[in-house]
């Protein structure tokens, strides 16, 4: 099921206080990217996932909607919304090293709250990679027939 899109009611989503404050025990701060950081998070995004993902990261930059992060000044992860199109979560993405420390939940739980906080009441998870990962943690349900959705309308497909 892998590229279908996912819905996910905003309403529902909880803030998770206790793991933000368990990262930021570890040193991994979370904050929201800031426009004169572009140039810095999109190579670490193209460096360390795609050149596709840096681009829609810059736009989620330049509209607001992208949160990072970072320990000691090194950026951890990313994860965006409002970049491939409005009301669209991703992409999103944290370092191989880093991953099973909840960094993702964070940054996930971070976007649909401030898309909540945008007036949405849901949110797309476009082309989802890991369905039974959302499905669990913020409810998402596969949208039928989505595939490929509006990423078939890219250029060269």
């Amino acid at each position: 099921m892998q590229g279908t899109d996912m819905l996910v009611k905003l309403y529902e989503i909880q803030e998770d206080p206790a793991l933000e404050a368990r990262l930021l025990a570890d040193g991994i701060k979370l904050k929201r990217a800031m426009g004169m950081d572009i140039t810095e998070i999109t190579a670490f995004v193209r460096e360390n996932f795609t050149a596709g993902w840096a681009d829609e990261c810059m736009t989620g930059i330049l509209a607001g909607g992208c949160w990072i992060a970072e320990r000691a000044g090194e950026m951890l992860g990313f994860a965006c919304f409002d970049a491939t199109m409005k009301d669209y979560f991703g992409p999103t993405g944290v370092l191989e090293s880093e991953r099973g420390k909840g960094i993702g939940k964070a940054l996930l739980l971070r976007c649909m709250v401030s898309m909540r906080e945008r007036g949405y009441a849901y949110a797309i998870i476009g082309w989802a990679g890991p369905v039974e990962y959302y499905k669990k943690v913020v409810g998402a349900i596969p949208i039928a027939n989505s595939i490929p959705g509006s990423y078939g309308n890219r250029l060269g497909i």
